[in-house]
């Protein structure tokens, strides 16, 4: 590899896309799903929401030409692709419904739980449905260049994988979350796992103690501490604290990748002072020489979602061979988070006594 500029950072565009039927309204639709897609030039048919006005409003903001009145009235809309934009808990109602066969994006994560996680790949499988879980921080434009980079040997043997983010998450965005029993493991850390068996592969097990947050009584899980077990030569972890409320100075939202002959350490920009955030970076430094930044074509928000939609297009339509983060890759990110939890449950091992 020459130059970083060299590394990759955007998926191939689909070459013929499917036009989309987006089921959902909200926030992630309007601040990532839609501006990604405009940005692709592929076209938005109709949307549906439960909340008709929220519904209209999107439409109007991205032209979009429909909108469906019921949820019968989207899915019998012939020779489209379907993204859920959806809670987790109304994604196995949705899918039960879609026509046999559909290309469908499904909402991360893959329900709430082990359980649901379950059911969602059998309706998958049941209804031969081309499906794709949208863990799209795999596809954001420093994560693509830093997969390349380590595909390429510029680091070395990964022997170091450190997330580390430390900020003020403003959790009332998103009032669903409110009262659940699982919250930031499942809801936010899941991306760092995914991202990590990316990288890694699959790991031998994993420690980890998720807490709750006095400043956030209604919540579970708001802060975590994770480690991966991947053996005796690479160290794995990933730290997130949500409740950091006291500005940028010492805030944090990076990932450090260390090998044998190099180290990648990227910033994850969306997650300081959200929505806004600042922007994504990467940087990387082999022996011997300085860190040097890579310029970045964008960042997780919205440009990654670019990377899940794409690759789902293209593999309905033949263009790709392989579905990154399809249903059954998803399953084993749920499964890694779902050992998280009972990790927590069960405790650490007692201190012996004198």
């Amino acid at each position: 590899m020459n130059s970083y500029a060299e590394l990759p950072q955007a998926w191939p565009k689909p070459t013929h896309p499917l036009p989309v039927v987006c089921v959902g309204a909200g926030g992630i639709a309007r601040a990532a799903h839609l501006p990604a897609y405009r940005a692709l030039g592929i076209p938005v048919c109709g949307v549906f929401d439960r909340d008709p006005t929220a519904a209209q409003s999107l439409a109007k903001d991205f032209e979009i030409a429909r909108v469906f009145g019921s949820l019968e009235e989207a899915i019998a809309e012939p020779g489209v692709l379907f993204d859920l934009a959806v809670p987790p808990s109304a994604s196995e109602a949705t899918l039960e419904r879609l026509p046999v066969g559909a290309a469908v994006l499904i909402q991360k994560p893959m329900g709430e739980n082990l359980a649901q996680a379950r059911r969602l790949l059998q309706l998958c499988q049941e209804r031969k449905l081309v499906a794709a879980v949208n863990f799209q921080l795999r596809f954001s434009p420093n994560m693509l260049a830093l997969a390349a980079a380590i595909r390429a040997g510029v680091l070395g043997d990964v022997v170091d994988v450190e997330v580390r983010v430390n900020t003020r998450t403003p959790w009332e965005l998103w009032p669903f979350l409110r009262g659940i029993p699982r919250h930031e493991i499942v809801y936010h850390s899941i991306h760092y796992l995914d991202l990590i068996r990316a990288f890694l592969g699959e790991p031998r097990g994993v420690y980890a103690k998720a807490v709750r947050h006095p400043a956030l009584p209604d919540y579970a899980d708001t802060r975590s501490a994770i480690i991966l077990d991947y053996g005796d030569w690479v160290r794995a972890t990933v730290s997130a604290y949500h409740s950091h409320d006291y500005g940028l100075r010492h805030a944090a939202s990076e990932i450090k990748v260390e090998g044998t002959r190099g180290c990648a350490v990227a910033r994850i920009g969306v997650n300081l002072s959200y929505p806004d955030g600042l922007p994504d970076t990467l940087e990387i430094a082999q022996a011997g020489s300085q860190f040097e930044p890579v310029a970045l074509r964008g960042a997780w928000f919205p440009e990654a979602f670019e990377g899940t939609m794409s690759n789902l297009q293209r593999f309905a339509t033949g263009e790709d061979q392989e579905l990154v983060t399809n249903v059954g890759d998803a399953f084993k990110t749920m499964a890694l988070t779902e050992a998280c939890y009972q990790s927590s449950a069960a405790g650490g091992v007692p201190i012996p006594s004198a």
